[in-house]
């Protein structure tokens, strides 16, 4: 959930490290802080709160400088967000500088036996209690550092990418991970370290990105040694180039990445289906699908695993791979998976959803499901993630960096993945005829269109329903079929981003409990396309009205009858059923977004929340 950053070159590494901090400031920002190493001194500057926050105080320091660097950007896990608890944390002796992403689980015990040899510790944090076990087992094997480093994970439970440096060995930074990502940036007689590739891509294209359980020495001017930590065997480092670029990673002229992801939503959705998605061919191609579409067909059943956003696109897949390719379909939240001893048989298929490819408990889930012996298929953003790597196959969403903390471009190409593949699975199996599976094509083909349709259509709408509404308490969200998870995930977003309680229901069940919160001051948003079931959501309206309840509704542009009875329409373009959820997203993502800016609240780094949940 941390963000870290390393670098050892010739370069000013303050600049670099605080600059690759801010891009990294998605992962957690309640507290920051950098070291540097000027050739004689260890110095460090942390605070609590932002990066600039962090700027602000570091820059008083006038000999602030040095060109071996280390910095990071903190999601509390142990220990309240402040000064004393931001990383890099030193050990007792001042020697040995760390920054962590991740949690050591048996922090506890280590820390009782590091007291009871003399260590004092000046902070809440589990990481203060790594790095002075790093130096206990340096003093006592008198190991190097990355000896020593092996020989401490070795001594620990948890996940964690570590960046370590020791002043007594001024021209090499110790780096490993276990759960956590981690990226080695390879320049020229320079390297970088980092979370993701974000804080160095515009220093150099060739990255390492770190497996599980694997460690490596950056020495300046030395090829990288990577080695296995639990039995230090030599690995072949693979130097992969980067897909990424600067553009992509900035703001572009908007307010917040937020509404840049949401307004990139056409050409990121024609970038997922693009070279997949034939028309005029009648072809869908993919080739995690077509190289294993025997398992497909043959599935018993399909099990979808995902948290937050990506499990709300996993219950729009549910709908369309059941009634496309009739397989049967379970779409479970990851965090709950493998604790509750599930059934997995051999001829399951298990789908594993994730924006950064990094999710702990997805990839906790997808390690159950490989022992059980199932097939695992990953569909996420971020190539060479952990997921894409563990997973025995898989498709990529080309949504590109998405650094707003609250999920939308993501959702959006994860549905247009899975439809994709519902819709090649309905084509082999015949569970659909010819005229129905083209028309399903040429309207997906369509969709980036009509998305452009709806956020030019739509946006000044929300803007003006959100001044209405900005300081309601409460707010439901109403959707039948396809769009029950769009219901869920509209409220999401208005939780995640603007701080406002707010429930996703089925339609139907208005009647059956949360009927009673309605009166003249609660908004519900029910959406409510022509297509699907249309008929009775309006009768659901007419429940809602006659309760006094205000409704904003989401309509097929040309609507009627809804309109009569609504407080307020967003119109949206027509489009089928089982594809609406790709457009009346759109109206409900622009309303959160334009709310929380209402509100003042941080639209991109909502509180208490960060980008990547690398831990359980």
């Amino acid at each position: 959930m941390c963000g870290i950053v390393g670098y050892i070159g010739n370069r000013d590494a303050y600049s670099i490290v605080i600059k690759g901090l801010k891009r990294l400031e998605y992962r957690g920002y309640d507290s920051a802080g950098v070291m540097l190493y000027d050739g004689k001194d260890l110095k460090i500057s942390k605070t609590k709160g932002k990066v600039t926050d962090l700027e602000a105080v570091s820059t008083k320091d006038n000999n602030f400088f040095g060109s071996i660097g280390m910095g990071h950007t903190r999601w509390a896990t142990h220990g309240v967000p402040n000064d004393v608890n931001s990383h890099p944390h030193l050990s007792n002796s001042g020697n040995i500088a760390i920054i962590h992403n991740g949690i050591i689980e048996n922090y506890e015990p280590l820390k009782k036996e590091l007291i009871k040899r003399g260590y004092v510790f000046h902070s809440d944090t589990d990481t203060e209690v790594l790095v002075n076990l790093i130096e206990d087992v340096q003093k006592k094997e008198g190991l190097k550092l990355g000896k020593a480093v092996q020989v401490a994970l070795n001594q620990v439970v948890g996940a964690y990418a570590i960046a370590v440096f020791d002043k007594n060995k001024p021209d090499e930074i110790v780096v490993a991970r276990l759960g956590s990502p981690l990226a080695i940036g390879v320049g020229e007689g320079e390297f970088f370290v980092a979370s993701d590739a974000s804080p160095f891509i515009e220093y150099t294209s060739n990255a390492i990105y770190l497996e599980d359980e694997e460690m490596a020495i950056v020495r300046l001017h030395k090829p990288i040694k990577v080695r296995k930590i639990k039995d230090d065997t030599l690995v072949d480092p693979y130097v992969q180039e980067l897909k990424m670029n600067l553009e992509q990673i900035e703001k572009g002229g908007y307010d917040h990445f937020m509404l840049k992801e949401i307004y990139e939503q056409p050409n990121v959705i024609k970038d997922t289906y693009r070279g997949r998605l034939l028309s005029n061919k009648g072809i869908i191609q993919m080739a995690g699908v077509e190289d294993n579409l025997e398992k497909f067909l043959n599935a018993e059943r399909i099990i979808i695993v995902a948290c937050g956003t990506s499990w709300h696109a996993g219950l729009v897949a549910e709908y369309v791979i059941e009634e496309f390719a009739r397989i049967p379909v379970e779409v479970e939240y990851a965090s709950e998976f493998r604790y509750r001893n599930p059934i997995i048989n051999k001829k399951d298929i298990v789908i594993a959803i994730s924006q950064s490819g990094e999710t702990a408990d997805t990839l906790a889930a997808i390690k159950l499901a490989k022992e059980n012996g199932a097939f695992v298929f990953g569909v996420c953003n971020v190539v060479g993630s952990s997921i894409s790597r563990e997973t025995n196959a898989g498709a990529y969403t080309h949504a590109g960096p998405e650094i707003g903390v609250a999920s939308t471009k993501a959702f959006t190409t994860q549905i247009t993945v899975l439809t994709l593949i519902a819709l090649r699975l309905a084509k082999a199996k015949g569970t659909m005829n010819n005229s129905e599976y083209h028309r399903y094509l040429m309207e997906l083909e369509m969709i980036p269109e009509k998305v452009t349709e709806a956020l030019v259509g739509t946006n000044e709408m929300a803007k003006k329903i959100a001044e209405i509404y900005k300081d309601s308490p409460n707010c439901l969200y109403l959707g039948r079929g396809y769009n029950f998870p769009v219901a869920l995930e509209g409220a999401l977003k208005l939780k995640e981003i603007s701080y406002i309680h707010a429930e996703g229901y089925p339609a139907a069940e208005m009647k059956h409990g949360p009927i009673a919160l309605i009166d003249e001051s609660m908004p519900v948003i029910v959406i409510a396309p022509k297509m699907g079931h249309y008929d009775k959501v309006v009768s659901n309206i007419q429940e809602i009205k006659s309760r006094s309840g205000k409704i904003i509704a989401v309509v097929t542009k040309g609507d009627t009858q809804v309109r009569e009875l609504a407080d307020h329409v967003i119109e949206i373009p027509e489009t089928s059923d089982a594809l609406s959820p790709l457009l009346t997203t759109i109206p409900l993502q622009l309303l959160s977004y334009h709310i929380a800016v209402l509100r003042g609240c941080n639209v991109d780094q909502p509180r208490n929340l960060a980008k990547s949940v690398t831990v359980e």
